[in-house]
């Protein structure tokens, strides 16, 4: 992976950890995925009219990456109502290198060096064993259910991840792809918001309060899933992924900073193994 593209997916990485932490601090999931999704549609919209259109080979993979997308951030935001932010985002995300780099493999018949293969999973490992820390009984920290949508949320991770790795390179278009994708996800999960809201004037003034912290992470996501998509297209999947999995270590620090989540010696120990994975998976 060349120089300048590392340093364009770390700035992916650190908007992802931002965008996140925006996620769950909107109370109301319904107004966080709104509000995200509405930035998505207005930026996406403008998007399209400014980079070349997605060659037609791409559109399939266009459509399946809207469909996945869309339940992501709905998987996410459920997330981040049942477990910690510490604990859903490294689980997310560690889950989704794994299967991002098998997936690649048996798909797309990218191959990784020995050395990069190991680094792989010790980055996974260390951010997936991120989630386990907070107890001394080393029991997951938060829920359950907070767990389970986290794995869930990583499996939609790899599962557009792959689809738009393939779409991006068969559309001449990354950015035009990527605009595409958002003003169409935008669209879907607006649409599902308001149908599944139980009190849509509720909704609205959810909206109403966190309009300007929710769209500024709607920005700041499709800035993030912009550049990873452009990366798609010059670099291994696998190594995209796990390089952008660097936005963990931000995570940890947010978790602690604004969400008064614990970070120990244990989760510092394990931050350290995932930054030196990572750096491995470079230098490789």
């Amino acid at each position: 992976m060349a120089a300048s593209v590392a340093v364009m997916v770390l700035v992916a990485a650190l908007l992802h950890s931002i965008w996140n932490a925006v996620a769950k601090a909107i109370p109301d999931r319904l107004a966080a995925s709104s509000l995200i999704s509405l930035a998505h549609l207005a930026a996406g919209s403008v998007g399209i009219l400014i980079f070349p259109m997605p060659a037609v080979e791409s559109w399939p993979y266009l459509a399946a990456s809207t469909a996945i997308q869309s339940a992501y951030l709905l998987i996410l935001t459920a997330s981040y109502k049942h477990g910690d932010f510490s604990q859903v985002y490294p689980l997310a995300r560690g889950s989704a290198v794994v299967l991002i780099a098998g997936g690649a493999g048996v798909f797309l018949g990218e191959t990784l060096t020995p050395l990069q293969s190991l680094a792989t999973l010790a980055v996974a490992g260390a951010l997936i064993a991120l989630a386990f820390v907070g107890s001394p009984s080393g029991k997951v920290s938060g829920s359950r259910r907070g767990a389970a949508f986290a794995l869930l949320t990583g499996a939609a991770i790899a599962g557009y991840s792959l689809v738009d790795g393939t779409g991006a390179r068969e559309s001449g278009s990354p950015l035009g792809y990527a605009m595409w994708l958002f003003a169409l996800q935008g669209v879907v999960v607006l649409g599902i918001c308001w149908l599944r809201a139980p009190d849509r004037s509720a909704l609205l003034g959810s909206v109403r309060t966190w309009w300007r912290i929710g769209m500024f992470g709607g920005v700041l996501s499709l800035i993030s899933y912009a550049i990873v998509v452009w990366a798609q297209t010059l670099a291994p999947l696998a190594l995209v992924s796990a390089l952008r999995e660097s936005s963990v270590l931000l995570a940890g620090v947010i978790g602690f900073l604004f969400f008064k989540e614990r970070f120990s010696k244990r989760r510092a120990v394990l931050t350290a193994i995932a930054v030196a994975g990572i750096a491995t998976l470079q230098l490789g």
